[in-house]
């Protein structure tokens, strides 16, 4: 039996407007506001989005208060312990975890499409040597759509699969040729025999001078980041692809958005910012007590890096996670644990301290995630690439879930307008 139809109620200047209740599968509410203006001729003003909700969603569900991420229904928790990054992008993609076979199948397309086309070749010989990744990355997806123009039709569901598991393929291909591009060493293209996270760190760290021995310890490490990074709702990134993707454009154009959006230090760079601010630490010779008695200081300009989020109010769950693996990288490489004591000594000040604890500043994602790339020699300048590697499977979900929603149409947000009312040219 259907339940009733809800409404909320809007009273303003005389006029009564019903607004539809929409209930989640979580419960969550939202007052569906769609039919408001041509009802009323008002509209709603939301800076930043944030609370409007700009569509319904079955990928990823966020309780901010109580730290839960799940990911079609599968805490997170349990995906980064029994699951591999390809199977959470099969997930993400089309709804279930597979089945053996289906991975197999799965992995086995997405192997078969790493290479690419010679003549990216000159792509990339045409670009600064300096240039940051992050640009060059979209520059490269974006410039993807020009080899494979088919995937345009986005109503061939045959060519959307196999657009999803060329960028899907090729993306790590991509981001380590720019990388090895701005060194000056020679492209190592992938091989078939490797998993998705061990062929990233050949072509990054590999030379054909000679073979490149890839530790488990440090390959499953990268494929755990890039599960925690996989998808998270609609933020700025994703909200970019689906409204470039709304216009009906190339599915890749609308990643190459996402790209951009993510290389703002707003959102993919916080974790090279967190690194920064470790490093400052340990160079100035401070103590992370003296650190953050800094940062509560109104009249300095000392910022706590990777603590706090838009989204969660407690720990994040994805920074729990990172926590351990933090441990077991640095034990692996034998590297200075100096940045993780740092860090570690910071996360107890401030579970420990009212005044962050009263403002929800908890650590995040980016607080650990910075410290293991840092560990297994990832370059800052590519730990926002690193980010949008996990994001992608994510990204193209959700571009596949808003093409195929019945109430699609091209987003166009409103606004208020506030400059001057009509005016003329004097003397004319």
């Amino acid at each position: 039996m259907n339940k009733p139809e809800e409404f909320a109620e809007l009273k303003f200047d005389g006029k009564t407007i019903k607004l539809p209740v929409v209930r989640g599968t979580e419960n969550e509410i939202g007052l569906d506001i769609s039919k408001l203006r041509p009802q009323s001729g008002w509209i709603t003003l939301d800076p930043g989005y944030t609370s409007t909700g700009s569509c319904q969603s079955a990928i990823t569900f966020i309780d901010g208060e109580k730290g839960i991420l799940r990911y079609r229904g599968y805490p997170i928790e349990e995906l980064a312990e029994k699951s591999t990054f390809l199977e959470v992008a099969h997930l993400l993609l089309y709804g279930e975890l597979p089945t053996a076979e289906e991975l197999d199948r799965f992995t086995d397309t997405v192997r078969r499409h790493t290479m690419l086309h010679e003549d990216f070749r000159r792509f990339f010989s045409a670009l600064p040597k300096d240039a940051h990744p992050m640009p060059v990355l979209a520059a490269a997806v974006g410039a993807l759509a020009t080899f494979y123009p088919e995937h345009d039709d986005a109503e061939s569901l045959n060519h959307v699969h196999v657009g999803v598991v060329r960028l899907l393929a090729k993306m790590p291909t991509l981001a380590a040729a720019a990388f090895k591009h701005s060194i000056g060493q020679p492209t190592m293209w992938p091989r078939n025999d490797l998993d998705y996270a061990s062929n990233f760190l050949r072509m990054m760290f590999g030379v054909p001078a000679e073979e490149y021995v890839i530790d488990p310890v440090i390959a499953k490490a990268v494929d755990l980041l890039l599960i925690l990074h996989a998808d998270h709702e609609q933020n700025c990134s994703t909200s970019s692809v689906r409204l470039v993707g709304s216009s009906q454009s190339h599915l890749f154009s609308g990643i190459a958005a996402g790209i951009s959006a993510l290389w703002g230090p707003l959102h993919g760079g916080a974790n090279q910012k967190v690194i920064e601010m470790l490093e400052r630490i340990a160079t100035e010779h401070g103590t992370a007590d003296r650190f953050v008695e800094r940062a509560k200081d109104k009249s300095s300009n000392t910022r706590l890096m990777g603590f706090g989020h838009r989204v969660y109010k407690s720990y994040d769950p994805r920074a729990k996670i990172l926590k351990k693996t933090c441990n077991d990288v640095i034990s692996r490489v034998g590297g200075s644990s100096q940045l993780l004591e740092i860090a570690m000594r910071l996360e107890e000040i401030a579970l420990n301290d009212d005044y962050f604890i009263s403002r929800n500043l908890y650590p995040n994602v980016d607080f650990y995630s910075g410290v293991i790339y840092k560990a297994i020699g990832i370059p800052v300048n590519m730990f926002t690439v690193m980010f949008a590697l996990g994001r992608l499977p994510g990204w193209i979900a959700q571009w596949m879930e808003m093409r195929a929603d019945p109430t699609f149409k091209i987003g166009r947000p409103r606004q208020i307008y506030t400059g001057a009312t009509v005016r003329h040219i004097p003397g004319r």
